[in-house]
């Protein structure tokens, strides 16, 4: 398996994703554009490559341990020990990520946070997805348009 190639490539896949996040109108088109082509994509490849992972149908020489084994740290250190772990691994970053990116470009502009702002919060979703939510939540805490329910994703 070219783990190295299908690294790069999940890697650069959800990145237009991001810019139309960013930069896009908001509209039922582009958050489909996003879920489908971007979140959708993403979880189809890290469901097919863990399920070929966990069950040793690829990456003979890297993790084969059961489903069971990822409830221990050892087993955790085990399955991202080789390329096939570290990879499937990020995908399922990437994935969330760009879910969280999508709920919270929606929520924001539902609560009125301007974009500008949205655009920065999403960089920090980005690059250290829990650090951008835990940002996000509290802006919306603070905002001036705060819904009622604030406190909790809406």
């Amino acid at each position: 398996m070219p783990w190295d190639s299908l690294f790069m490539l999940a890697n650069l896949w959800p990145l237009p994703f991001w810019l139309l996040l960013a930069f896009g109108p908001r509209s039922e088109l582009t958050a489909r554009i996003v879920l489908f082509g971007g979140v959708t994509v993403l979880a189809l490849t890290y469901t097919l490559f863990f399920i070929l992972l966990v069950t040793g149908q690829v990456d003979p020489a890297g993790p084969t341990a059961a489903f069971s084994d990822l409830s221990r740290l050892d087993g955790v250190m085990t399955f991202f020990a080789s390329k096939g772990g570290a990879t499937v691994g990020w995908i399922h970053y990437l994935t969330l990520d760009l879910l969280t990116g999508l709920w919270v470009a929606r929520n924001a502009d539902r609560h009125g946070i301007g974009r500008v702002l949205q655009a920065m919060i999403l960089f920090f979703v980005l690059m250290a997805g829990p650090l951008g939510l835990l940002i996000y939540l509290l802006v919306r805490q603070l905002h001036k348009n705060r819904p009622d329910n604030a406190a909790v994703p809406s």
